[in-house]
């Protein structure tokens, strides 16, 4: 898809999804379609009709940042749509480059990363925006064995999530985990549409996966940044996180999480079993 085509239909479906009565816009007639018309959004964001459509045509050569900010606020957009918006009309001006950027090797580790993670008590990874698993530390690891350990999917989340059936019972709420992972790709699909990787992975994962293909077509966008995260591990059980993704500024596009149990709670003691598991098989496989 073209990036004229991504912001066509990035712009085409924030539309679509809002209603007259969200918007504040009153009466309006008969609709034949749900969402706002074109000219809605346009005296909405404080401009002409001709010059919206230009843009849900894909057409953002020009457009100000300014102008931008109006139409997101036209449209209700949240911080990651409105930097989607943003890095869309970026990278579809005429002095970007459209040639694929080189293929870059994968991120070495600094020791010093490693370390760090092996110094946090709670289960800690780093990860890059095409979800690889690439340092872990010792608890993390056997948190996530399930996803290490499936040589097929090559220590990647999005391909653990949608090619393999396991994951729906690993992942307790499987389908708001799908959801973000979708959504997190496709704001760094529009931030670095020439990431030769990320293109890849995703041209894989649309198609080997209907479940993907659909949930890409909606063009929803996320920040995976924090949350809560519900595991069902095969050897534990239960396993409830707080997550929160630490970006590392020395090493661009890597992202540091570490997984968080309530204080005193059941994760708190599986985690404990769960480390005696993992410290008794690598004793006996020595």
């Amino acid at each position: 898809m073209t990036q004229r085509a991504e912001v066509s239909e990035f712009l085409s479906t924030r539309r679509a999804r809002l209603t007259p009565e969200q918007a504040g816009i009153i009466g309006g007639g008969r609709r034949r379609v749900t969402g706002l018309r074109r000219e809605e959004v346009a005296m909405l964001a404080g401009m002409s009709v001709d010059y919206y459509a230009r843009m849900e045509r894909g057409n953002l050569s020009g457009v100000s940042p300014e102008v931008l900010e109006s139409l997101g606020r036209a449209l209700h957009l949240d911080d990651a749509e409105l930097a989607h918006l943003h890095d869309l009309a970026r990278n579809v001006a005429p002095n970007r480059s459209a040639r694929a950027r080189p293929r870059a090797a994968t991120p070495v580790i600094r020791p010093a990363l490693q370390r760090l993670l092996d110094s946090i008590s709670v289960p800690a990874y780093i990860s890059n925006a095409r979800k690889d698993f690439l340092a872990v530390n010792v608890i993390g690891r056997a948190v996530f064995a399930p996803i290490l350990d499936d040589a097929a999917n090559q220590r990647n989340n999005a391909r653990y999530t949608f090619f393999n059936p396991a994951a729906q019972n690993f992942y307790v709420d499987w389908e708001s985990g799908a959801n973000s992972i979708v959504a997190s790709l496709r704001i760094e699909a529009g931030r670095n549409p020439h990431d030769k990787d990320l293109t890849d992975l995703i041209g894989e994962l649309v198609t080997r996966s209907d479940v993907f293909r659909t949930r890409w077509a909606a063009h929803d966008v996320r920040f995976h940044r924090t949350g809560s995260k519900r595991i069902h591990h095969p050897d534990v059980g239960a396993l409830l996180f707080d997550y929160e993704g630490f970006e590392l500024p020395a090493d661009p596009g890597l992202v540091m999480f570490t997984m968080t149990p309530s204080p005193g709670g059941p994760t708190e003691e599986r985690l404990r079993l769960l480390g005696s598991l993992s410290a008794m098989e690598s004793a006996q496989s020595e």
